[in-house]
């Protein structure tokens, strides 16, 4: 067992699933590629299972690869944890963190909740990752991320939430638009006859609205779909549709100045919530940690007044 768990052959099948090949691997680790590859020979050897499956110039992990690198991650998640308490004994700002959210984030977190917080921490590295909720929460899950911003993520126990804000969605078009004069909450069914844009299917508002449409059982069919906040935004900034948004996340800058927010009527659209979160029963570095108590504290503030 002692084999299996070898810290160093772990390492270079965490590195080969990180970057998608053993040269890859190799480059990261700054080793011979011959010696990464005879680490994992050494784990399928110990385990008994194939671990890689060689596809064209890459490879791809199994899924007893999968769960051994979950694992690995997990017994480095530990001694990480030790070190860094250890380390924070000595000087409580050092570590690395990783941290994910989503693009409708990025101008929420960057100046008003992390810069402050990274300039005071010279000696801390970062990994910020922006991606959707269903990768957010996959990231949360697998230990590759320790917090995560997340809109409206499924309802799951091994994840905790630490913080959560009403963040309703909205429709909003440019203000020349026919719908910018309506006053009244508008039902799907309304949005029917008008040209649209929406974010792709992994993103958390996007199911939200899918949730909706069920509920409503209309089915919206949005002339472009995106996988970014700024182009949606830009859509409806260019007067070209309706897009729906959560009207908590809208990009800065004068372009967006003409956009008109319309509320809509579905409950479930007006329940929507962001949340701060970590994997539930996941042991967090002392920077780690703090650096989760500073974005609760200033997450508040940054969002402003509610809704």
């Amino acid at each position: 067992m002692e084999d299996v768990l070898d810290r160093k052959r772990a390492l270079c099948l965490l590195q080969i699933i990180e970057t998608g090949s053993v040269r890859g691997a190799a480059d990261a680790l700054s080793v011979d590629p011959s010696m990464v590859s005879r680490a994992v020979a050494r784990l399928e050897q110990d385990v008994g299972l194939t671990l890689l499956e060689r596809r064209g110039r890459g490879v791809v992990v199994t899924d007893a690869g999968r769960m051994l690198a979950l694992f690995a991650r997990r017994q480095q998640d530990l001694h990480d944890t030790f070190q860094a308490e250890i380390d924070s004994l000595r000087n409580a700002q050092q570590g690395h963190i990783e941290l994910v959210f989503g693009e409708g984030f990025v101008d929420m977190v960057l100046q008003p909740v992390l810069s402050d917080f990274i300039l005071g921490r010279p000696g801390v590295t970062y990994n910020l990752r922006v991606a959707g909720t269903e990768e957010s929460v996959r990231l949360l899950l697998e230990d590759m991320a320790h917090i995560g911003l997340v809109f409206q993520p499924p309802n799951d126990d091994r994840l905790r939430s630490h913080y959560s804000r009403l963040s309703p969605i909205r429709v909003y078009v440019r203000n020349d638009h026919p719908l910018a004069k309506r006053r009244k909450a508008l039902s799907l069914a309304e949005l029917v006859p008008y040209q649209g844009a929406a974010l792709v299917g992994s993103f958390g508002v996007r199911k939200h609205v899918q949730a909706a449409e069920l509920d409503e059982q209309v089915t919206l069919k949005p002339m472009a779909e995106t996988n970014s906040f700024r182009v949606l935004w830009e859509f409806a900034a260019l007067g070209l549709g309706y897009i729906m948004t959560p009207r908590s996340l809208p990009l800065k800058g004068t372009q967006y100045a003409d956009l008109v927010p319309i509320p809509l009527a579905n409950p479930i659209l007006n329940n929507s919530r962001l949340h701060v979160m970590t994997r539930a029963g996941r042991p967090l570095s002392p920077i780690a940690q703090s650096m989760l108590a500073h974005v609760v504290k200033r997450m508040p503030a940054a969002l402003g007044p509610g809704p």
